[in-house]
């Protein structure tokens, strides 16, 4: 058993956003922790995640998930080394992963961190990502949601983010007859169709998403990953198959919609019923019971590279709020990652 008390630094709320979050609706705090309790560890912070479903929780709404409290510290996947530690399951100097964001240190019951080894030559930093809740997002929703099978046409909007750049990957590896990426800029499109495999992309901010998806799947779609929502949502059903499927994971496109300035939805909600569509939202959290399998298969294939990711790394805690703000910008690259 081992104690120590430091210093943490963190990030509060302390203002609820309207519309994009702005830095005054945030707080840098530095908070003098206790010791570590029975059964508890005091974990150093290295790298932190942010990630799209932060902006909901920022809202005091009823939602899937209880919204983050005014004037305490942010949460949501870190990882870290332990540095105290009152468990025998868990020890100074192991690395975990953690629900300690959005700080520089934090104290957790030993029982809700996961001890983690990467395969050789991958960061540690791959569990907020590709190892992570987001590649446990992708490959439920693509394989369990919607039903993926060999010969499938697949749509993914937000194909350059954490979420959507594993799913494009997974369908190619599982026999997809053609996969189809939405991104923000010539960059990102670049980077889905060289490095991830793609077999085409386009850039939603060169016209409308309607036309550029019926040049790119001209022979239509069999499933839609839905990251965007709005225009993206609507382009699917327009040249989605009969019985085609859609995993609704987000709507970043709306996230920060205020009553006075909704964004608009779709308007062909009809060709569900006469095409058969099925679409189904699903929260991650409910499946968290198949992250054992979602590793044994999609590990070895970090290892060896027939998966890859890409991170976009923001350097030091003061600038986590300015790297929240670019992720829901779409400044990033992979996952974003905020270094302390």
């Amino acid at each position: 058993m081992s104690t120590a008390t430091v210093t943490a630094r963190e990030v509060h709320l302390v203002r609820r956003p309207h519309g994009m979050p702005e830095p005054d609706d945030f707080a840098l705090v530095d908070r003098d922790l206790g010791e570590a309790g029975d059964g508890e560890v005091l974990v150093a912070v290295h790298d932190f995640s942010v990630d799209p479903y932060m902006r909901g929780r920022m809202n005091d709404v009823p939602s899937y998930v209880a919204p983050f409290a005014l004037d305490e510290p942010m949460d949501g996947r870190a990882v870290g080394e332990v540095i105290a530690s009152n468990s025998g399951d868990v020890a100074a100097g192991d690395i975990v992963v953690c629900n300690l964001a959005w700080r520089t240190h934090g104290i957790a019951p030993a029982k809700q961190v996961q001890k983690v080894a990467p395969p050789d030559g991958v960061s540690h930093r791959a569990y907020l990502g590709v190892l992570g809740v987001p590649g446990l997002t992708a490959w439920v929703g693509l394989l369990d949601k919607a039903s993926f099978r060999e010969g499938d046409a697949v749509l993914v909007s937000g194909a350059a983010g954490a979420v959507g750049s594993l799913v494009g990957q997974l369908a190619k590896l599982k026999g997809a007859s053609r996969v189809v990426g939405s991104a923000g800029s010539a960059e990102k499109v670049s980077w889905l169709t060289g490095e991830l495999g793609y077999d085409a992309a386009f850039n939603y901010k060169d016209g409308p998403v309607v036309d550029q998806l019926r040049a790119a799947m001209p022979d239509g779609l069999d499933v839609y990953f839905d990251n965007v929502g709005a225009d993206h949502l609507e382009a699917a059903i327009a040249c989605a198959h009969d019985f085609a499927r859609v995993a609704a994971c987000g709507a970043i496109a709306h996230y920060n919609d205020t009553d006075e300035d909704p964004t608009p939805g779709p308007s062909n909600l009809f060709q569900i019923v006469k095409k058969r569509l099925r679409i189904e939202g699903f929260i991650v959290t409910d499946s968290i019971d198949r992250m054992r399998p979602f590793l044994e298969e999609v590990t070895p294939w970090v290892a060896d590279g027939r998966v890859t990711f890409a991170e976009t790394v923001v350097e030091g805690i003061d600038h986590a709020v300015e790297a929240f703000r670019g992720m829901l910008r779409g400044e990033n690259t992979g996952k974003m990652i905020v270094s302390v």
